[in-house]
Parts: structure tokens; C-alpha cells; sequence
């Protein structure tokens, strides 16, 4: 197929995919409660023909595009839901539903993806094999949308995947490309530290949980630092200490929560265990107690060397050398990896940020957005890797 064939499409789709991510942007849905972003997706995909659609749980869609010659199957991943952040920016579109916001990108995503299957299906008549269109509801809340998706049989029969990150960090106007592993292993734990509470001005009275809970952040930091290989990728961070009600009363308990970030399946399995020894040995000494409760996240986004090559490629015959960019992997966590399990895949970043329009705010920030001009890109890379792919 023609680049300027492919091209052209795009060009031609544009102001669609814009208007898509602004109306999505306006009535973004939590995860697992995308309902009515289901319902807008399959109503648009319904527009285009030629696309068998199915809703293989509540709140997710997916679209079969069977193409006129037997070939490969082809899956391609978009997430849709929002984040519960009330959103601070002033532009036309922003959120209509108080305390709910697409924060992360997944609003581009789904219109990106939408842009795809309307080109693509346009083209059945050229396409060899398969190309399956998973719009994919929770991917920001564990256990999230992706597993529910594969259990319910969305994988079965594909011979590889593709999903693309809208990414703030990166200028407009670069893809982001990563061999191997690219996304740590997100998992949460929790500590509560069992003292005895009193008043303030008598501590000898207490088992100070604030003082004790302290060390137990402290030590926490040794795993990383004296506990792990060094050339091992590892992050444990405390993120919440919950403790105390008033300036004179030492509390009885204080709670801490985290998250583990790792690659490796082996180094992954022995942090529990390091943490508890830490805070069993802490406790203990000072006459404590406590509880500790640890959650496996999403496994790690390990991107597939084959199919890898064929987006890097697909960046430089659609957009020249000045466009790629080869990235090291990030300590984030994504649920594509449960596409991974099932076929080869790989998962790419399309850059969002732009300096001189002042889109400068991190994901999850409630004045994130994107430079809408990465969705141009977004869509003509899912097309022509999907050619490409295909053969």
C-alpha cells in the first residue's frame, strides 16, 4: 500500500480524530465505568462498515476488520479511562463531569485508534489477515481492564499486538522506541505499625509508633541501596505515613503505603520478603507490632525484539531519522503486558509535549493535555505499521 495513499487518509481524518478526543475529553469515565464511552466508541466504529463489533466485558469494545485475503492477525490496543482529578484547564473542552479527567492521554489514544479503523476499514479489500481493535476500559486501576479483556477471549487466534503511549515528556514530533523491557512491574504495599498510644509528655509511657514507623522508612531504603544488585532495576518508594490526630497525643498506630517498581521476575518475588524482615526486626525491638500486606500490580511491558524492528522501521519510512527517538525503559507500569502474554507485542511512545504552546504539565496533572498535532502521528503509525505488519 502507498505511503501517500496512507498518508492522504490521515491527512483526511484529522479534524474527525481531533473532534473524537475533544468529546471524549469532555465526558471522561472512570475505570470500569466507561459506559457510555463504550457506547460512543461502538457507535462510531458502527459508522465506518465493514468492521465486525463486540463487547467482550461492560465497558470495553473491540472491532474486526477481516480482510479479503487469509494472513496474520494483527490486535491493536487503546486504553479509555480517566482519573479521578478535577481538571483545571479553561479550554472549551475540558471536563464536563466534576471530579473526573482525562489526565494520562487515554482520550488521544481512544481517538488515535478510532482514526485507524475508520482508514483501515475503507481498505478491506487491500488488507491480508486481520486487523482486531481493542478499545480497552481500565487500564488505570488494578487489576485492571486488559486481563479481564484476554480472559474473555479478545487475544485468541492474534499473532502479534501493538499499543501506543501519548507522552507528555517527549517534544512533538518524535516517536519513542524501546527494545525489550520498557515498563517495570506497579506493585503496592502496605505497613501498619502497632504501638501503644499516650500523651506526649509522657512517652516512657508509650511505644511511640510515629518514632518506630520512622526507622521502618528509613531501613526500607537499604533494600535498594545494600540489599539488591546494583545494576538491577529497582525502585521501592513510600509514598503515604498516615499518623496522629492532635500536637500532644502520641498515636497507637501509623500506617505507611508504597510502591515496588521491577523488571526482573526473580528480584520482584524477594522484596516482600526483605521488606518484612526489616519490619518484623524494627517492630520487635522496640516492643511493636505489625501488619504488612503486599499486591502484585500489572507484570512488566517487555517489549517484542521482531515486532519492535518493524515500528522502528515504520518511524523511519513514514517520517524520516528525525522523528525516531530510542528511549531508555521507565519505571512505570502498564496492564499491555497482558496482551504481551498472549502474542508478541510491542508498545511505543508518541511524543505530546510542546514548550511554546505551554503543554508542559505531567501526566496526571490537572492541567495536563497533548498537543492534538500528535494525534496525526499517533493514527499514521498504527496504519502503517498495521501494513507493514501484515505484509
Amino acid at each position: 500500500m502507498q505511503t501517500e495513499t496512507l498518508n492522504s487518509a490521515v491527512e483526511q481524518t484529522r479534524e474527525e480524530v481531533v473532534n473524537w478526543r475533544r468529546y471524549l475529553h469532555q465526558h471522561p469515565e472512570l475505570s470500569f465505568q466507561e459506559e457510555k464511552t463504550a457506547q460512543y466508541v461502538y457507535d462510531t466504529l458502527q459508522s465506518f462498515g465493514n468492521l465486525e463489533l463486540s463487547r467482550p466485558t461492560r465497558t470495553s469494545v473491540v472491532a474486526r476488520l477481516i480482510g479479503s485475503e487469509t494472513g496474520k492477525v494483527l490486535a491493536i490496543r487503546a486504553d479509555m479511562d480517566a482519573l479521578p482529578i478535577q481538571e483545571e484547564n479553561t479550554f472549551k473542552f475540558a471536563s464536563q463531569n466534576p471530579g473526573v479527567m482525562h489526565a494520562c492521554g487515554h482520550d488521544g489514544h481512544t481517538a488515535m485508534l478510532l482514526g485507524a479503523a475508520k482508514i483501515l476499514s475503507g481498505m478491506k479489500d487491500k488488507i491480508k489477515g486481520e486487523v482486531r481493535f481493542l478499545f480497552q476500559h481500565a487500564e488505570e486501576l488494578y487489576p485492571g481492564g486488559a486481563e479481564e479483556m484476554v480472559q474473555a477471549g479478545v487475544m485468541d487466534g492474534v499473532d502479534m499486538v501493538i499499543g501506543a503511549h501519548l507522552w507528555a515528556p517527549i517534544e512533538i514530533g518524535k516517536v519513542g522506541v524501546v527494545y525489550g523491557a520498557m515498563m517495570a512491574a506497579p506493585d503496592t504495599f502496605w505497613i501498619t505499625v502497632k504501638g501503644k498510644g499516650g500523651h506526649a509528655a509522657l512517652p516512657h509511657d508509650t511505644i511511640d509508633s510515629i518514632a518506630i514507623a520512622a526507622q521502618v522508612v528509613t531501613n526500607l531504603q537499604h533494600i535498594v541501596s545494600r540489599n539488591t544488585d546494583p545494576l538491577d532495576n529497582l525502585v521501592v518508594s513510600v509514598t503515604q505515613f498516615i499518623a496522629g490526630t492532635t500536637h500532644n497525643v502520641i498515636p497507637g498506630a501509623v500506617e505507611i503505603c508504597g510502591t515496588v517498581r521491577s523488571f526482573d521476575a526473580k528480584l520482584r518475588e524477594s522484596v516482600p520478603q526483605l521488606m518484612e524482615r526489616i519490619v518484623k526486626g524494627i517492630t520487635e525491638a522496640h516492643g511493636a507490632g505489625y501488619e504488612f500486606k503486599y499486591q502484585c500490580g500489572y507484570r512488566p511491558v517487555i517489549n517484542d525484539e521482531q515486532v519492535t524492528k518493524v515500528i522502528e522501521e515504520t518511524v523511519l519510512e513514514a517520517f524520516g531519522e528525525g522523528t525516531l527517538y530510542m528511549m531508555k525503559p521507565n519505571m512505570g507500569g502498564e496492564d499491555f503486558s497482558a496482551f504481551q502474554q498472549k502474542a508478541p507485542g510491542t508498545y511505543f511512545y508518541v511524543g505530546a509535549g510542546n514548550k511554546e504552546k505551554d503543554i508542559i504539565y505531567p501526566h496526571h496533572h490537572a492541567r495536563f493535555t497533548v498537543d492534538e498535532d500528535a494525534l496525526e502521528i499517533g493514527v499514521k503509525m498504527f496504519v502503517h505499521a498495521a501494513c507493514k505488519l501484515l505484509g
